[in-house]
This record gives structure tokens, C-alpha cells and sequence, in this order.
């Protein structure tokens, strides 16, 4: 092997190490966490003994793992998604977990649409935004607007959106993670004040 060749061949191999080097991390997963500090037993449970809670509905792109977000300051209509990051499960599935666990908490006997629910009032939820938003490369916020039908034998009763926005403690995914967690319960008190208004069946 002549002297350029063997120059060659090393370089070759350091780049390979180089790029050995840097391969990418694997994903971290995230969760809302423990539902911590659990709601004392609210209004609404005398209102609605038992309800059935059906799962979160929402657009596509929250029945994904992926993690997304905004940059408010550059383009609030592109929704990009983090590279390294993914939810533990799909934003509904967490959706649906956190507001059931946080309603039950509030003395209300929640159900699901394949118990046995004859005549029992019925709760639909709806996401229309579920996001989190820089507003500068170092500040973001967690955005959450959810839609709630309450229904009696298949009859509408009310209707009300609730949107809650909560600041991030670090402009990062898990930042980002936490606030929407905390976001989720603010609207689950929300759902459970505006249960409590509801006429009596």
C-alpha cells in the first residue's frame, strides 16, 4: 500500500468514528406524571353520581406519539415536531386518562362507553388545540382548548370550550410536558365546576 493510500485509508476511518460518534440519542419518553394532590370531593358529584366519560376525540395529529410545538415569533401556523422526544402515549389517550382519574376525584363514579350505562348522562370531549407555544426562543407556554357536550338519553343538555394556558418551567420538551400536564388540570376543575351548574337529572 502506497503512502497516499494508507493516508486515505485512515482518514476514512477516522470519519467513520466521527460519525459513530454522533448518532443520535434515542427518544425520551414523556407522561402527564402522577395525578398529585388529589381534588376533594366537589359539588359536581351531587349532581352526577356516576357519568360516563368518553375517550378524547381530536385531530390526527394528536392520535401520534410525537411531540409538537410552535414558534409563535416565526410562524404560528407550522407545527413542528420535537426530534428526540415522544409522548409515552397519544396526547387523547393521556387526555382521557388525566380528565377521568381528575374527575373521579371529585366524587364522581366515572364510567366508560363499553360499561353498562343505561340512561346514565354521557360526557363528550373534544380537543381543538393542544399545543405548546414559544413566544421567544426561551419562553413557551402550554395551550389547551377542549370542547364539552353533556348529554341526557341522547339529548344535548350543555355545551361549553374551556381554554386554559400554563406557562413551561424550561423552553424544552419536558417543559413543555409538565405545563401541558398542568394545563389538563386546570380544565378538568373547569369540567367539574361546570358539571355542579347543571340542572338535577
Amino acid at each position: 500500500m502506497t503512502k497516499l493510500s494508507l493516508l486515505a485509508a485512515v482518514g476514512c476511518a477516522a470519519l467513520l468514528a466521527g460519525c459513530a460518534s454522533t448518532k443520535a440519542p434515542p427518544p425520551t419518553s414523556f407522561d402527564f406524571g402522577p395525578a398529585v394532590a388529589p381534588v376533594t370531593a366537589t359539588p359536581a358529584a351531587a349532581a352526577f353520581p356516576a357519568l360516563v366519560v368518553a375517550p378524547v376525540a381530536g385531530p390526527a395529529t394528536l392520535d401520534s406519539d410525537r411531540m409538537f410545538y410552535r414558534l409563535m415569533y416565526e410562524n404560528a401556523q407550522q407545527s413542528r415536531p420535537y426530534a428526540y422526544n415522544r409522548w409515552a402515549a397519544t396526547p387523547l389517550e393521556l387526555l382521557s386518562q388525566r380528565l377521568k382519574a381528575r374527575i373521579a376525584q371529585g366524587g364522581v363514579k366515572v364510567l366508560s362507553t363499553t360499561d353498562a350505562t343505561g340512561g346514565l348522562p354521557v360526557l363528550r370531549l373534544d380537543t381543538d388545540e393542544f399545543s405548546q407555544n414559544f413566544d421567544t426562543a426561551s419562553q413557551s407556554s402550554a395551550s389547551i382548548s377542549l370542547r364539552a357536550s353533556l348529554f341526557r338519553n341522547h339529548q344535548l343538555v350543555d355545551q361549553r370550550t374551556f381554554t386554559r394556558s400554563t406557562p413551561a418551567r424550561s423552553a424544552d420538551a419536558a417543559g413543555g410536558a409538565g405545563a401541558l400536564a398542568a394545563t389538563t388540570d386546570a380544565i378538568a376543575a373547569d369540567i367539574l365546576a361546570w358539571l355542579a351548574t347543571q340542572p338535577p337529572r
